[in-house]
């Protein structure tokens, strides 16, 4: 029993780590941008803490719909909780876009509680910012068509790259230490839906599992925000 709360207790510590970490990074980036570029962006404190707030609070209901995938076991389902907070990472920058994923997933642990001793959270956090983080930086190093799509693109890519190790490097382990599940449990769960999941192989379980759920998700994320980006930003930005 002690021992099960000292683990947790180091997750929580982690998970708490991890979030300064995402902020301390998009601090960084955030100001040498908007010291190569010289100038405000001329968005009140204020206007950006609505929108942030608003663009959050719809984060939070999208994550509550979330799909099953054909192609992964139960415990992996589909959101499109980064859409709104790509669009408003775009509009306000990196640490706008971590704060939102922030309150996010704060909402959603007081409207759904967790089901996952936090994996599932940290996972959401992490890999949401492993795609919001590196689009809007370099957006907001480019902020041109050309740089939005490029921004997106690597987002996407790093979303699944990233998204793919870390799920097989820390996340899926972790979740069977914490629940006392031997991992090849948790494989063979991902090898009864896909066949192409090998029997105890970590590395195919994530290739097959998670890679596309993520390909799936930031494609479609960036899709939206090039299309309605340019038109929602003036009134995001309540600018004439």
């Amino acid at each position: 029993m002690l021992e099960t709360v000292r683990e947790n207790l180091v997750f929580v510590l982690e998970f708490g780590l991890v979030i300064i970490g995402m902020f301390a990074v998009a601090i960084v980036f955030e100001r040498i941008a908007a010291k190569r570029k010289g100038v405000a962006d001329g968005v009140s404190k204020t206007r950006k803490m609505a929108v942030t707030g608003m663009f959050s609070g719809i984060a939070a209901i999208l994550m509550l719909a979330e799909f099953p995938l054909f192609f992964a076991p139960p415990f992996y389902k589909l959101d499109f909780s980064e859409l709104p907070i790509l669009i408003g990472a775009f509009a306000f920058g990196p640490v706008a876009g971590v704060t939102m994923e922030f309150i996010k997933i704060l909402l959603n642990l007081i409207l759904t509680g967790t089901t996952t001793a936090f994996v599932g959270e940290l996972a959401n956090f992490v890999v949401g910012c492993s795609f919001i983080l590196p689009a809007s930086v370099i957006y907001n190093f480019c902020k041109t068509k050309k740089g939005a799509i490029v921004a997106c693109i690597s987002g996407t890519l790093i979303l699944t790259v990233f998204g793919t190790a870390f799920n097989a490097i820390y996340l899926v382990p972790t979740f069977a230490k914490l629940f006392g599940m031997p991992l090849e449990s948790i494989i063979e769960m991902g090898a009864k839906v896909n066949p192409l999941v090998k029997e105890g192989d970590i590395i195919s379980f994530v290739a097959a599992c998670v890679g596309p759920m993520n390909l799936i998700k930031g494609g479609a994320s960036s899709i939206v925000t090039l299309l309605i980006y340019k038109s929602l930003s003036p009134i995001i930005k309540h600018q004439r």
